[in-house]
Formats: structure tokens, C-alpha cells, sequence
């Protein structure tokens, strides 16, 4: 059975259904739009506060009709510090202006908060500590999805960051006089500048390969998968060659059989993600971007740490992949003989689980016509080269919780370039 054919492609059909689906009442107007309160969006949210501009939750937001005549946006009230509005832009220069977060989850946590149960604080890479508050005070054994939710809803109370959650943006056009209208299943907003903070956890990649849609058995990704218990009595074959591959395959073995496949043979490398790794990744990444062209995953830049966790999996055989298969049967996967190295024309397999990564939630930009010959975008930082009102934190080298963190900055810092706040 094709997995594209229902389950998450299901859920996403539905959720482009309603992501067209927008109210009609009159748009609210501020001077910049954060869509997505991930860690991106979070920090750029705190830097927008610390340059001196006012988030609201849209409540206080002016209608158009109450806007000035010159198309400059009206301030959004401060549920957190004030009780009263003011124009935005009228302290041009001086750090003053309006901002507003969208979420489209029901509660904080980012993407953090769909990963499975049995990834627990002490298996995550690593998560770095969002700006203005240290991460702390966690159970290693607690599931990073708790954990870590908790830690965005306290930093969202610290720094009165008050999210419109559940918010699905639908499209972002150019709506003329230099302002972008931002539409949604809860209204439009007319903004000068958007910082997209989306990530990519609503769009899981599924690659094709002959005879997917004839397997017999069953095939999950990695944005569905909740636990290795799942499959106990099955033979898994896991898909891929990024850390969540290797992870999971070290959790399935412990209860079942599996076999490891990758297109790309692994890089283990013996040494730690740190600070200066985080540089090099986003020198790296960066150098694509700017060229327009689509990002490479972390792994695809750095390889993978050789843990010792990780050099027991090798030593037990988990972590020895296969290449990868030719084609898929209902009963299995079939290699082609001429590869090299060799592998078993036949393998059965119960589960097939891909563990084959995501692309960037950025299709409610596709009005603006962002991407370019590369079939990606062309980024100067953290800014559209073909649009310089849009800021994209989370995509390319700040697709890193460490890389994020300093992409929500640098999108701060030139949205108040562009808009003299």
C-alpha cells in the first residue's frame, strides 16, 4: 500500500483544504508578522521585544479602516504592557513598532511537541537554550516533547510573547503600497515585513521507487512514528542515513529484527556538536542558499557523531547499512545485483519506515514566486534576495536549534534596517 495515498498525505490534503479557507472580516494591520513559534520564531520574537516593538495578539489590532491614509500600519495593542494603541511606524528610528506571532499549534513547543514519547532529553542532539533563558532543571529520562514544550510556554510568559495559536497561514501576497497580506483561517493581516519561522515538520518527504504502492506491509515515516513496541515480531527496514534513522534503528532492535538502508553510505565522525560545528554547518549550509539552491539536511554538511552509544550499534551490526534498493515487492525489497557492495537480491520486510527527512513548510509563499533557477531560494542571511521584506529563519543554515537562535537576530536586525524602526 502506498502511504501517500492516506494517513499523513491525508492529513495534509486536508490541511491545504483549510489553509484556502479565510475569514472575511476586515484585515488588522502591524508593521511585522512572525508566522511560526518554533524556536525560530521564539527568538525572533524575543529580539523584536528587545528592539522595542509591541506584540499583541491581534484583539487591539485596528481595522483597515481605521488605518491612516498614507498605508502605514496601526499599532497592535500590548496585552502584556499596555492598554492603549498608537500608529505604528510613528516612531520610525526610534525601535518603536508592532509585531504579531502565529502559531499553528494548539500549544507551545514547536515541532518538539509531535516527537515520539521514547525520544527523552538525553538522546535529543542537542537543544540549544533559547535567548534570555537558560534551559534547565530537566529530567534526562523525560521525553523531550514535554520537556522542551514546557520550556517554550515558560519563555513565551517570561518575555510576554503572546502567540495566536491555532493559526493556519494560508498564502502571503504582495498587497501593494510595500505591505504583504498575510491570510489565515482567523482573519488577514497587511504587514511591512514577515519573518517565516514554519519549519519543515508538515511536510515529511516520501521518496518514490517501483512497486511502492504494491507492498503489503506497512509504511510509516518518521513524522508518524511513535514507538518501537509498535513493531515487535516484524522485520523493519529503516530508510535513510540522518541521526533520526540511527536512533530509531537502535530503538526497534532492541525488539525486533531490522535492516538498515541508505542511499548515501553514512559518515561517522569521532567528534562532538558543539559551537564551533554549529559555525562550520552554517558557513556550509549558508553557501547554498546563496546560491539558490534547496538547503542540504545538518547531516548531509557534518556526517554523524560517533558516539559511544552509536559504536556499540555498529559493533552489534544494527548500524551497517545496505545500498540502497532497486525497487519494492509486496513482500519486500529487491536490490539490483550489479550493486556495489553487494547485497541480497531479496529481503523481506513487514515495515518499511523512512526515515528520509522534510522539506520546508513554505507553500503559503508561493504567491510572492520566491525561488529561482535552483529550484530553491536565493538568501542573503536570513533575507529573500527577490523579496527583501521577507526573512526566512529556520530554512538553510538556521535549520539547527543553535542556528536558529542567531538567524532570529540577524532577521531583527534587518527588518529594522528595512523598515528604519
Amino acid at each position: 500500500m502506498d502511504p501517500r495515498a492516506t494517513g499523513t498525505a491525508d492529513a495534509d490534503r486536508r490541511a491545504g483544504r483549510d489553509r484556502g479557507r479565510v475569514t472575511t472580516t476586515p484585515p488588522r494591520r502591524v508593521d511585522v508578522v512572525v508566522v511560526g513559534a518554533g524556536q525560530a520564531g521564539l527568538s525572533a520574537a524575543y529580539h523584536l521585544r528587545r528592539a522595542g516593538l509591541r506584540a499583541g495578539d491581534g484583539s487591539g489590532v485596528a481595522s483597515e479602516g481605521a488605518a491612516s491614509g498614507d498605508g502605514v500600519p496601526a499599532r497592535v495593542v500590548d496585552d502584556a504592557t499596555s492598554g492603549t494603541g498608537a500608529r505604528a511606524g510613528a516612531g520610525a528610528g526610534t525601535g518603536t513598532g508592532t509585531f504579531v506571532l502565529l502559531d499553528d499549534a494548539p500549544e507551545p513547543g514547536g515541532a518538539w511537541q509531535h516527537r515520539w514519547p521514547s525520544l527523552t532529553m538525553q538522546h535529543t542532539h542537542a537543544v540549544h537554550e533559547l535567548p534570555g533563558m537558560p534551559l534547565e532543571g530537566f529530567d534526562p529520562q523525560e521525553p523531550a516533547s514535554a520537556a522542551v514544550g514546557r520550556y517554550f510556554a515558560a519563555y513565551e510568559q517570561r518575555f510576554a510573547l503572546p502567540v495566536v495559536r491555532p493559526v493556519r497561514v494560508g498564502a502571503v501576497r504582495d498587497a501593494g503600497q510595500g505591505l504583504l497580506s498575510v491570510e489565515t483561517d482567523r482573519g488577514r493581516w497587511l504587514t511591512r515585513a514577515l519573518v517565516n519561522a514554519t519549519g519543515t515538520w508538515q511536510r515529511p518527504f516520501w521518496p518514490s521507487y517501483p512497486g511502492q504502492s504494491g507492498f503489503a506491509g506497512q509504511q510509516l515515516h518518521t513524522h508518524d512514528f511513535r514507538s518501537a513496541s509498535d513493531f515487535l515480531g516484524r522485520h523493519v527496514v529503516v530508510v535513510g542515513g540522518g541521526t533520526s534513522a540511527v536512533q530509531l534503528l537502535l530503538q526497534i532492535a532492541d525488539v525486533t529484527t531490522t535492516t538498515w538502508v541508505t542511499r548515501t553510505p553514512p559518515t561517522f565522525l569521532p567528534r562532538a556538536f558543539d559551537e564551533e560545528w554549529g559555525r562550520e554547518v552554517v558557513a556550509r549550509v549558508d553557501e547554498r542558499t546563496r546560491a539558490g539552491l534547496p538547503p542540504l539536511s545538518v547531516v548531509g554538511v557534518t556526517g554523524l557523531p560517533l558516539t559511544e552509544e552509536y559504536q556499540r550499534g555498529i559493533d552489534r551490526g544494527v548500524l551497517v547499512p545496505l545500498p540502497m534498493f532497486a525497487r519494492i515487492v509486496p513482500d519486500g525489497v529487491r536490490w539490483d545485483p550489479r550493486d556495489v557492495p553487494p547485497a541480497p537480491e531479496h529481503l523481506r520486510a513487514d515495515v518499511l519506515l523512512w526515515a528520509t527527512g522534510f522539506r520546508a513548510g513554505l507553500d503559503h509563499l508561493a504567491p510572492l514566486r520566491l525561488r529561482g533557477h535552483g529550484g530553491g531560494i536565493v538568501m542573503d542571511g536570513t533575507q529573500v534576495v527577490a523579496d527583501p521584506r521577507v526573512q526566512l529563519v529556520g530554512y538553510g543554515p538556521s535549520a539547527s536549534t543553535i542556528g536558529a537562535n542567531r538567524a532570529g537576530r540577524e532577521a531583527v536586525r534587518n527588518v529594522r534596517r528595512l523598515l528604519a524602526l
